[in-house]
């Protein structure tokens, strides 16, 4: 289905563009490579525990809204064990900040009992264990994969899915069709870092409103045009 009010044809002229060459596909994240070669995910954790938290927690908030909660919420609790023990109230409290709090803190709560219950209190390795967790879906799954334990995943949050499709390494009109063209286009050399890439690109380059191609290190290749010339 299109937007109300566009015809098929604007529609596709507006959010499909010519697929990128195997060629520039591995140009582009080589450029990626060579500019950052270890990139972060911006998410504070210690452990993959607090990782798996910060990711629930990340969902309609920000990063550095998260990161400032959880400063204090790991100081206090940094297992499952701890943050049952210290209770849904409490937890509630120390994330009030962040948008849908109550609900959060309900499923951290949840998705610890059911660690400590399931699996020994340890993080599964697994993606489909990962999403039978309270408050844990595919995108987060993805995300503790790969930072956590190193797995070429790819979490297609907002910034993945518009970059991806706005460049040229995607045309997929859901999450998951552009998370199954990156795992197949993107080189596996590549293949971890991948999505922290795109990511940062999205979110401090290639923005929403008004990306600033003038400044792109990918600009030649990139599908997106009109390009904005100037800041």
């Amino acid at each position: 289905m299109h937007p109300k009010g566009a015809t098929g044809r604007a529609a596709d002229r507006k959010v499909r563009v010519k697929p990128l060459s195997p060629g520039d596909v591995a140009e582009i994240f080589r450029r990626f490579h060579e500019i950052e070669p270890e990139p972060k995910g911006e998410l504070e954790h210690s452990n993959p525990y607090t990782l798996l938290v910060a990711v629930v927690l990340s969902a309609q908030a920000t990063d550095a809204g998260v990161n400032k909660a959880t400063r204090v919420l790991f100081q206090l609790a940094d297992t499952p064990g701890k943050m049952v023990a210290l209770g849904e109230e409490r937890v509630r409290e120390a994330i009030k900040t962040i948008g849908l709090f109550r609900n959060k803190a309900k499923n951290v709560i949840a998705l610890s009992e059911r660690l400590l219950a399931e699996h020994a209190g340890k993080v599964p390795r697994d993606r489909d264990m990962l999403e039978t967790l309270p408050g844990v879906g595919r995108k987060t799954a993805n995300v503790v994969m790969n930072v956590a334990f190193g797995q070429p995943t790819m979490a297609v949050d907002t910034h993945v899915f518009r970059v991806a499709n706005r460049i040229g390494l995607s045309q997929g009109a859901t999450p998951l069709a552009v998370e199954n063209d990156l795992l197949q286009r993107i080189p596996p050399a590549y293949g971890v870092p991948a999505h922290h890439w795109l990511i940062l690109h999205g979110r401090y380059l290639c923005k929403a409103r008004k990306p600033e191609c003038y400044r792109c290190p990918i600009r030649d290749i990139c599908r997106h045009e009109p390009k904005t010339p100037h800041a």
